[in-house]
């Protein structure tokens, strides 16, 4: 059965979608002008600026007392009065959170990073003024040494023939370079430094992971940023697949291909996270565990089917024992490593079902977006969606954020799912919010521009409303698809 709308989900159905009906005026409108003619109202009063409360008028939580309030109804502009009153009363609790935001008990981490200056929320002033950016902030640095650096890389454009796209003396970074170097880091210096730490608390699994990717990925990371090929114009894909023990990774891989108008112009990503010997099943409703077999090797049985012969030579493969596993969000970040050169990027799960020519409207989509720097994402409907018999059926939107209530969530913001809003198909993406793991299309620019993080290992929860707000303040909008091509496995 159809579940109603959250009141979440009803707002934003408020804020997003059209009016249903021409030529009137819609609620929130006539709320807007009512708003406006009292806050008018309210300023034409005549009364004193306003001032700190005083000992007389509050109490020690800095709420009115009943004397207070008796003689502010009495005075003729006893309202104008109270509401100044309240502003300032909510302004010195602010100022007195933020205080004790200094001398209060914060988390060591918080507490260093105020120490250092390096909280972006409370150095906004500074970066609008164009006297500091967030990168100097985050990472050292002052405006001189920043305007050396665009110096550095305009001279670094113009060795390059104007190209622009790489910042590096050093040739482009290839594909067989890349996977030597992740192969050797995740098979051999991870397991190294975690088994150091193998009877950690999790804050010191983590430090242990963190103080190897400062020394190790990160600088490596950077290197690869600087060396990325350049982007080709072509209309190739480069579809990024993060497979963890998934029985429908060569369906998957299968469908992509065999479903896509040009097969010839997509390749593969393909991070196979899987267990290779003494495997056990997942925890299962009595919450045991038994025995099972290794894993289907996903990348192997593909290039041995009969599509898989043909398009094998299109999938660049990262395995990955299970032990070794990340999370999804890192895998994620392996796999974007494999691009190279595409022209469009594309991410998906490895349990997902695709229509016909899923390639063409998907990029056809993205081309219609009214952006410069559109962002195609949403929940895909379910596996058993006929995804051949969406034209003209509007697509699902990702709309429907809540905090998250359990404690072991930290009441981060979830995403709930997606719902279809609209009553009819729209020819242009219609905005959304937030942007999905299991379905996101973009210019392969995005992969340089909004990189994937590698100090993210382990997470879940969490990985989407990050890419959201990263690719939101890197200027890029987010678009529902108006057509679902893909359906998923959930």
């Amino acid at each position: 059965a159809k579940r109603e709308p959250s009141d979440g989900e009803k707002r934003a159905m408020t804020v997003i979608r059209r009016s249903k009906r021409s030529g009137t005026v819609p609620a929130t409108v006539w709320i807007f002008i009512l708003l406006f003619v009292v806050v008018v109202f309210l300023a034409l009063l005549p009364g004193d600026a306003p001032s700190p409360p005083s000992s007389s008028s509050t109490n020690g939580d800095g709420a009115k007392d009943s004397n207070s309030n008796s003689s502010s109804n009495q005075h003729p502009d006893g309202l104008g009065k109270k509401l100044r009153h309240a502003v300032q009363t909510k302004r010195d609790e602010i100022k007195h959170a933020l205080q004790g935001l200094t001398t209060g008990n914060l988390p060591h981490r918080l507490k260093l990073l105020r120490d250092r200056h390096e909280i972006i929320g409370e150095r906004l002033v500074e970066i609008q003024q164009g006297m500091e950016t967030a990168e100097e902030i985050l990472h050292g640095g002052n405006a001189a040494q920043q305007q050396q650096q665009q110096q550095q890389h305009r001279h670094n454009k113009h060795k390059k023939n104007g190209s622009g796209a790489r910042q590096s003396d050093k040739p482009p970074m290839q594909i067989d370079e890349v996977t030597k170097y992740l192969n050797h880091w995740i098979h051999k210096l991870l397991p190294e430094t975690l088994s150091q730490a193998k009877h950690a608390t999790f804050e010191g699994i983590w430090q242990a992971y963190h103080d190897l990717a400062v020394k190790t990925l990160y600088p490596w990371d950077q290197d690869y940023l600087q060396r990325m090929v350049d982007r080709r114009e072509d209309g190739s894909i480069f579809l990024s697949l993060a497979s963890y023990r998934d029985e429908h990774c060569l369906s998957t891989l299968s469908a992509a291909y065999e479903k896509a108008l040009n097969p010839d112009k997509l390749f593969v990503g393909l991070v196979q996270q899987n267990c290779h010997k003494d495997c056990k099943s997942g925890v299962l409703e009595n919450r045991t565990m038994v025995d099972v077999p290794p894993d289907d090797d996903c990348y192997k049985l593909f290039c041995q089917s009969e599509i898989g012969q043909e398009y094998c030579d299109q999938v660049r493969l990262l395995d990955i024992d299970e032990p070794e596993s990340l999370g999804p969000y890192a895998a994620r970040y392996f796999a974007s490593k494999l691009w190279n050169g595409e022209s469009w990027f594309m991410q998906t799960d490895a349990h997902m079902t695709f229509a016909n020519n899923w390639d063409a409207m998907s990029i056809d989509m993205l081309e219609k977006a009214p952006s410069d720097k559109p962002i195609l994402s949403h929940y895909p409907p379910g596996h058993t969606t006929d995804l051949e018999h969406q034209d003209g059926k509007p697509g699902a939107r990702l709309c429907g954020p809540v905090f998250a209530t359990s404690d072991l969530e930290n009441q981060i913001i979830r995403l709930e799912g997606g719902e279809v809003y609209d009553k009819k198909h729209l020819d242009t993406p219609a905005f959304a919010p937030f942007t999905a793991a299991g379905y996101l299309m973009a210019h392969s620019g995005m992969l340089k521009e909004v990189p994937f993080d590698p100090f993210l290992p382990w997470i879940f929860m969490g990985e989407e409303i990050i890419m959201s707000s990263r690719l939101w303040t890197s200027g890029y909008d987010i678009f529902s698809p108006s057509q679902s091509v893909v359906g998923h496995w959930y």
